[in-house]
Order: C-alpha cells, then sequence, then structure tokens
C-alpha cells in the first residue's frame, strides 16, 4: 500500500472513534474521492538478499579421487542438480591431435592456445562424457544452467594469449554435446561480452537466484559484476551489483548465492607456504550489496590428499523444489601427472542474518 493510502485508512479509522465522526468521515469520504490516488507499488524481493553459508563448518566428500576425461589438473566445475550431473573443466592435456590438427599439440601449446577438456559425470564420479573446447581460455570459473532435459554450460571464450597461457574475454553458453569440438567461432555459442574492454572473464550461475556473476579484469584491477540472468541471455547488459575483489593469495575460483560472494585461494602441498596437512586454503565471503568481506575461513576439508590443490566453486541445490537449501561446493586436485584426479566437498549450513551480523561485529 502506498504512503497517501496507509495516512487516509489512519485518519479514517481515528475519526470514526470520535463523536464528529460521522460528519467527518462524509465530507473527508468526497475529499478522497476528488483527490487522484497515487500508483500502487508493491516491494520486491531483491536476488541479493539470503543467508550465508557457515565457513567454519566442517565440510562433507561428494566426490573422491575420480578420472577426468584428461590427466590435467581440474580447474573448476559446477553441478546440475535437475539432471545430477557435474561438469568439470581442465586444461587440455598434450600429445592429442583433433580432426584438422597437422599432428600432435604439445601441453604447453593447448595452454597458451587457451584449450580445454569438459568432462560430465555424475554425481557419483562415474565419468559419463566430454567435449572439447578450443580458444576458450584457462577455465578459472564456470557455470551451469537448466532448461528442462537441456544443461547449458557457461564459460569464458574468445582467448588472448598472455604469458604462458590463453585467457577469455567474453563468455559463452552452450548445450553440452557428448563428443564434440567447439570453436569461439561455432554456431553453437551464444556469446556475451558484458563488459567492453574487460578481460580474464569467468563466469558463474547462481540458478537458485537467477543471476550470474562475472570475474572480470579492467584497467588492471579484478572486480564481479552481478547481472540477472534472463535480461544477459536477451542481450541487456546492466550489472545490479559489482565489486572489487579483496586483497587474496592465489585466486581459485568463485561461486555466488543470493547476497554472497565467495572466493577460492590457495596452492598445493608443498607451493607457496602450503604445508601438509593444513595448507593454505582459504573462503573469503563477500557482501555483494557492500563489497565489505564478512568472513574469512581457513578450508581444512580433504587434508589427506596427496597434491591438493584448489580448484573451483560451485554452489549446489540438492533438491530444486527447495533452492533455499543450498550447498556450497569445492573442488581439490589430487594424484601425481599424467594422471591427477578429482575431489569436491560441500558445505551446507546457511547463518541466519542475525548470526552473519553477530559474527561481523566480533
Amino acid at each position: 500500500m502506498n504512503l497517501f493510502s496507509e495516512k487516509r485508512k489512519q485518519l479514517l479509522g481515528k475519526l470514526t472513534q470520535s463523536r464528529w465522526g460521522t460528519k467527518w468521515v462524509a465530507g473527508l469520504a468526497v475529499v478522497c474521492m476528488l483527490a487522484p490516488a497515487a500508483p500502487m507499488t508493491y516491494a520486491e524481493t531483491s536476488p541479493l538478499k539470503s543467508k550465508m553459508f557457515d565457513l567454519s563448518e566442517s565440510a562433507e566428500q561428494l566426490i573422491r579421487d575420480k578420472e577426468l576425461h584428461n590427466g590435467t589438473v581440474m580447474q573448476s566445475f559446477a553441478v546440475d542438480d535437475v539432471n545430477k550431473r557435474i561438469y568439470i573443466l581442465q586444461l587440455m592435456a598434450g600429445g592429442q591431435q583433433l580432426p584438422g590438427e597437422s599432428g600432435p599439440v604439445t601441453g604447453a601449446q593447448r595452454d597458451k592456445n587457451g584449450d580445454m577438456t569438459l568432462t560430465q559425470l555424475d554425481l557419483k564420479g562415474n565419468k559419463l562424457g566430454y567435449m572439447f573446447l578450443k580458444g576458450f581460455g584457462h577455465g578459472v570459473q564456470m557455470g551451469v544452467e537448466t532448461d528442462g532435459d537441456t544443461t547449458y554450460l557457461w564459460t569464458e571464450t574468445d582467448a588472448v594469449t598472455e604469458g604462458s597461457s590463453g585467457w577469455g574475454t567474453q563468455l559463452a553458453r552452450f548445450p553440452f554435446e557428448d563428443g564434440k569440438i567447439l570453436t569461439p567461432d561455432a554456431g553453437e555459442l551464444e556469446k556475451h561480452q558484458l563488459i567492453e574492454g574487460a578481460d580474464r572473464t569467468t563466469v558463474n550461475i547462481d540458478q537458485a537466484n537467477g543471476l550470474l556473476t562475472m570475474r572480470y579484469r579492467q584497467d588492471g584491477a579484478f572486480r564481479f559484476g552481478v547481472y540477472e540472468l534472463e535480461k544477459v541471455k536477451h542481450g541487456t547488459y546492466e550489472p545490479i551489483a559489482d565489486v572489487a575483489q579483496p586483497s587474496m593469495g592465489t585466486f581459485q575460483g568463485f561461486a555466488s548465492y543470493g547476497g554472497y560472494l565467495y572466493l577460492l585461494e590457495g596452492n598445493s602441498y608443498g607451493s607457496s607456504g602450503s604445508v601438509e596437512p593444513t595448507g593454505n586454503t582459504y573462503i573469503t565471503a563477500v557482501n555483494l550489496n557492500t563489497g565489505d568481506v564478512v568472513d574469512k575461513q581457513l578450508i581444512t576439508a580433504g587434508d589427506d590428499l596427496t597434491f591438493r590443490e584448489p580448484e573451483g566453486m560451485a554452489v549446489r541445490i540438492p533438491d530444486p523444489k527447495h533452492p533455499q537449501k543450498a550447498e556450497l561446493s569445492f573442488g581439490f586436485a589430487s594424484s601425481f601427472t599424467p594422471l591427477r584426479l578429482a575431489n569436491v566437498f560441500t558445505i551446507d549450513r546457511l547463518l541466519p542474518e542475525q548470526a552473519i551480523k553477530n559474527n561481523h561485529s566480533e
């Protein structure tokens, strides 16, 4: 109800209780009929409002030491809970020769080209299929969108070489098709350039709230833009939030859920200060409405894994009918070259708003 209507209702209520009520109500009714009514307005639920995952909670294992189509390190993953599938991106292994190539290509050249392998698993980690994505990027993060029985993947694309790696400059949406080889000019791709001039573009989909979050680099700084997914698909690129990446260690992935952004960092055992079994894997929570860091926790899940390099994040919705019962998932690569393995762990406790405020005040 708008303010004018509410005040009018309160005044009428008071007048009817007085001894002058009848006369005044009759007169006021005439005035109200003559006064133009303000348009009715309704408050909409903000997609940037939600509970926050309790990062101090012990994580449960979803899959452990699972083989992918190639033996390279997993880079990121996404979960389709409707069709019960996990999708994992990795850099394409060296020594493979794909149709149209003059000979086997080295792993270093695949990295420079931005060539990636996409593996499809079931929720137990059994391999079901794969795709090759040539010239797409480094695979730091990806997203999944389910439309009926069709699974659409969101990744970076149009890789540009910087240093020894290829990095995406746009976003792409495409359906999964077992055995398919895609290039950035493939007809199956629906491409989006959300911010002109941005690079290092990577993406995550918040299916529960219909949001797309893009990490990007502009003017040398990394930021995260949040968009309404349906608007992006129709070519309207209007961010509803845009926050800076806080200071952190080696970036390894991100995911968003409602009003919070989660950032994964860390290194494999034996590198950059990561000492077994503690490691240096952290997850940071950022309030998307303010850009403030509201929590940061050391993650000890999977401390008995070999290698244990943190790789990728996703938000799971185990029962799509209850999107408020979500899980925050994060991955680790394990084992040794030439056969790295994939691991995914999840946290399922969400904190009520008051608990978040109390923790932040401390």
